[in-house]
């Protein structure tokens, strides 16, 4: 099997930590190259792939004939420029989320995405992993009866005032950061969209929101979720129905928060458990990249599902403002 060709633009945190060992332990993938201006900052990422190449500009990477696909952990506001760059520079795109900061941005990606005959795709690493499918398929398959509703919670503490989550002009904020995990999980889940936002009330500090408690009404069912960078940490998913409960624990950052785990309560009398110790979804969603652009096999999270958890989020900071 011939590898995709990864290169990786900047060597944030998050990208050393996750996603360049993710591609360098997946399946089909080979971590080729690094873009960074900054030599020392490419070491680290040599002591896992010490054959890597380093470019010294994202602009250098694109034009490296040897690279397939790329994958984007740039700040926020820098997703979509180097989203559509890559694209056109005859590159596969993995962006880190939010791939986009409103709506209309998807226009440009997905047009860009046509016209090069690529995958690109944001980084929603969730969606690859088996809880997730699981309890799809039980919501789905009518497990636990009529969904009803459904709570969401992640938060986490952030007070860097440096940090690009709490600053404005980089797309920082909670939802941007979390927020899409509350969203896409309930969407992904359930295949609903919202119809409406009746309630949303968010918390700001120097223009980014680090509180955020919403309610929604999906077609079948309703719904509550509550983001915060400024408290304990804390992330469950719960899918509540007419003849039973689905609770997910550690649904957002499993094998670092703690555990995978699904439990399924049913009638008040069964309940199963089931849990995910060695399971890496990043590792998993750079494996489903692959597989998609080698054989083109439908990938669990296009920019279409992307788009719709930013529409969700626009109506949400719609609601907020009033």
């Amino acid at each position: 099997m011939t590898p995709i060709r990864w290169g990786v633009l900047g060597a944030a945190n998050f990208a050393l930590n996750h996603m360049a060992p993710a591609i360098h332990a997946a399946k089909g993938a080979a971590f080729t190259a690094l873009a960074t201006s900054n030599p020392a900052k490419a070491e680290p990422f040599k002591a896992f792939a010490p054959d890597l190449r380093v470019h010294d500009s994202y602009d250098a990477l694109l034009a490296d004939p040897e690279i397939d696909a790329v994958y984007i952990p740039l700040p926020n506001h820098l997703h979509v420029e180097w989203t559509i760059k890559a694209l056109e520079a005859g590159k596969h795109v993995l962006c880190e989320k939010p791939i986009a900061l409103s709506d209309a941005d998807f226009d440009a990606m997905i047009a860009a995405r046509d016209k090069a005959g690529k995958l690109a795709a944001e980084a929603f690493m969730i969606v690859h992993h088996p809880q997730f499918q699981r309890a799809q398929q039980l919501v789905q398959g009518g497990a636990i009866g009529d969904l009803k509703h459904v709570d969401a919670a992640f938060t986490f503490f952030n007070d860097d005032m440096d940090n690009i989550r709490n600053q404005a002009d980089k797309g920082g904020g909670g939802l941007r950061d979390i927020g899409v995990y509350t969203f896409g999980s309930t969407r992904f889940v359930t295949g609903q969209e919202p119809d409406q936002i009746p309630y949303a009330k968010l918390r700001l500090e120097n223009g980014v929101d680090t509180f955020a408690q919403v309610a929604a009404d999906f077609p079948t069912f309703t719904y509550s979720a509550m983001v915060s960078i400024r408290m304990f940490n804390r992330q469950q998913v719960t899918f509540h129905g007419e003849k039973g409960v689905l609770e997910l624990s550690c649904p957002f950052n499993a094998n670092v928060f703690d555990q995978a785990e699904l439990t399924l309560a049913v009638d008040g009398t069964t309940v199963t458990t089931e849990r995910w110790p060695g399971v890496n979804h990043y590792v998993l969603q750079v494996e489903n990249f692959c597989n998609s652009v080698r054989d083109g096999a439908d990938y669990p999270c296009p920019l279409e599902f992307s788009r719709g958890t930013q529409k969700m989020m626009d109506m949400v900071f719609a609601a907020g403002d009033k």
